[in-house]
């Protein structure tokens, strides 16, 4: 019998492995017969990721490698494809924001850092092109795979303070609409790219924005799950599921999108 959801045994390469959304990610993955491959620049934390998969039966391997740095992208799928010989998914879950890209209430646009700006852009965009045109290489071979990029509620409407994530990842966004048409026409149909959109989710780079010191909402948190029908923080297991189905069979006529994982933020309105 043919089974839709089946990842046994495909070789999923994730970005930002190392992160909160990223490792938690690759160990439901693992779970489910995946064969992951974690990359992230974080080394000791990669590895004990990597040690809790392997001791709950799955196949995982750690390697360190920054998402702007070719050569060492280059190098990380040589070893992938030494070890387990393909690549099936690339999910590009690597980014973030930093306090100079941002525009804080009592700031204008003129206090705007246009150096952090740039950063930002090069982690979230670019850090998302450069993993795509290494790993894509080997599904281009195999005429088979599925690329998941990460995008975010700040593509649909620009949020306030996040002024250089939002143009990044509505650039993610656009860029994967882009990739879908050009890998579908250039390379093979059965090669497929989305992207997902989480709503808010509490990681460690915006947990001192969204929680104060006594583990309390800041002003910001509270705005943020008013906003949020489901009234509630998004939880890293509520992302498993549009994962699981945009690396599957499952969504094999499903090229182009970017699915919402958001409880509802992006549709409320008063």
């Amino acid at each position: 019998m043919y089974k839709l959801f089946d990842i046994q045994d495909r070789v999923v390469v994730i970005t930002g492995g190392t992160g909160v959304l990223g490792s938690a990610i690759a160990g439901y993955l693992a779970k489910q017969g995946a064969r992951i491959a974690l990359l992230g620049r974080n080394a000791e934390r990669g590895i004990n990721i990597i040690s809790t998969i392997e001791k709950d039966g799955g196949q995982a391997m750690f390697l360190q490698a920054d998402v702007l740095n070719i050569e060492q992208l280059e190098q990380a799928c040589a070893t992938v494809m030494e070890k387990f010989g393909r690549v099936d998914a690339l999910l590009n879950a690597a980014g973030g924001n930093m306090p100079g890209a941002t525009i804080a209430p009592d700031k204008t646009i003129f206090d705007l850092d246009a150096d952090a700006f740039q950063q930002v852009m090069n982690l979230n965009l670019t850090g998302t092109l450069i993993p795509t045109q290494v790993f894509l290489k080997p599904m281009a071979r195999q005429k088979h795979g599925a690329v998941v990029n990460f995008s975010s509620m700040s593509a649909f409407r620009p949020l306030t303070r996040v002024a250089g994530y939002g143009v990044a990842k509505a650039g993610v966004s656009n860029f994967t609409a882009y990739m879908a048409t050009e890998v579908a026409k250039k390379f093979s149909p059965d090669i497929r790219v989305n992207a997902i959109a989480p709503g808010f989710f509490l990681t460690e780079q915006n947990r001192t924005l969204l929680t104060n010191e006594d583990g309390s909402w800041t002003e910001r948190g509270h705005d943020i799950i008013r906003q949020t029908p489901m009234n509630r923080m998004g939880n890293p297991d509520d992302l498993f599921g549009t994962i699981h189905y945009l690396i599957s069979d499952a969504s094999r006529f499903v090229t182009g999108t970017v699915a919402v994982v958001d409880g509802g933020f992006n549709v409320f309105s008063i």
